[in-house]
């Protein structure tokens, strides 16, 4: 494997368990162990997340408080499984046996507890992966041809080749998840990873609901040139006071992350500009993999949203599960794309690519 650091993913109850673990033996100490290229020591950057494709196995049995904070309830500790999944799935008559394969919902604050106990573990961890999908449906029960050829390597909870039900999981629900986890990242200021398909519209809102009331003050040159007090109010544009309150603002907890990654990003160029306002007060990346942006939508979308996002806002992933040679072709791919979109020399792009990811996970790139 020639990649240097790997981000890690968790997506679901089996996954967080064995990403913390891996972090023990592999896991990055600090941003100088994970910047220097010549080290050994810390090849992981844990997340620790719960993915869109599994909230329906959570229950939310947290409130919101007056401060837009959160706080658990000690009524709800369990939810009537068909109750919750009758709510949870639509169409909302789900079938009996289908119901029946399902387990036993878990409480989200349960989940958010250990969750928080993971990323206190793990200073440099990401919260992730993270989001909403409108597409995805929940694969059918499994079957015992099913079971008895399961690939007992892979991490249980996964579809493993199950065919599609018709059950879908509320856009609603899906947010309380999502919100729930903004919240923790925010309250510990860690980046996100986001997943958003056919739900690019509402990402935007759910992250927007976090913030609202946090927005960063834009002034424009117009008000700038009416301020007599101003000096040289003529030579400030808008860009300069947006960069200079990024730098300004306290790593304080907040109700919202300091960075979002959109990853693998899928929607296309023109709702970049609302997610790069300078009122936006965390700051937005956009990242691009092989298995996704070049293999399922046309290249010509791909490269117009690449051509249209800041040189400084731009990530590249593999989306893979696995780490190894198939991984670092799927990388230099993508980099060699963003490079000739980008009209940069391969070094610039590998070096701008890389200061780009250090100021992602770790807010700063020296």
């Amino acid at each position: 494997m020639k990649t240097r650091m790997l981000t890690i993913m968790a997506t679901r109850a089996q996954d967080q368990a064995l990403i913390s673990e891996v972090t023990q033996r592999l896991g990055a100490q600090s941003q100088e162990t994970s910047n220097d290229p010549l080290s050994d020591v810390g090849r992981v950057i844990p997340c620790f997340g719960w993915h869109p494709w599994f909230s329906h196995l959570l229950f939310d049995d947290t409130e919101s408080s007056s401060d837009g904070g959160e706080t658990v309830t000690d009524i709800v500790t369990h939810q009537p499984k068909e109750e919750h999944y009758q709510a949870a799935l639509k169409p909302s008559a789900v079938d009996a046996d289908f119901l029946a394969s399902l387990p036993e919902p878990q409480p989200l604050s349960a989940f958010l507890h250990q969750t928080r106990i993971y990323l206190e573990k793990s200073p440099l961890a990401l919260v992730g992966e993270i989001g909403l999908d409108k597409s995805f449906r929940l694969p059918q029960a499994w079957s015992s041809d099913h079971s008895d050829s399961r690939d007992p390597s892979l991490t249980m909870g996964g579809r493993e080749g199950r065919r599609l039900s018709r059950y879908h999981v509320h856009l609603e629900h899906q947010k309380k998840i999502l919100k729930a986890q903004l919240r923790l990242a925010g309250e510990m200021q860690r980046p996100v990873s986001v997943h958003g398909v056919q739900a690019h519209g509402a990402v935007f809102e759910t992250l927007q609901e976090t913030w609202k009331g946090h927005e960063r003050d834009v002034v424009s040159r117009r008000m700038l040139k009416r301020r007599a007090s101003v000096t040289a109010a003529h030579d400030v544009d808008e860009t300069d006071i947006a960069a200079s309150s990024r730098s300004e603002t306290p790593s304080s907890p907040k109700p919202f992350p300091p960075r979002v990654c959109l990853h693998s990003y899928s929607g296309p160029a023109g709702p970049l500009k609302q997610y790069l306002h300078p009122s936006v007060p965390a700051d937005i990346y956009f990242s691009f993999s092989s298995v996704i942006n070049l293999a399922t939508q046309p290249s010509d979308k791909t490269d117009e949203v690449i051509r249209e996002i800041p040189d400084d806002r731009i990530l590249i992933e593999s989306d893979l599960h696995r780490a190894g040679d198939e991984m670092d072709r799927l990388l230099e791919e993508m980099a060699r794309v963003v490079c000739n979109v980008k009209g940069w020399s391969l070094e610039k792009g590998v070096l701008q690519l890389g200061k780009n990811w250090r100021r992602f996970v770790h807010g700063r790139a020296d």
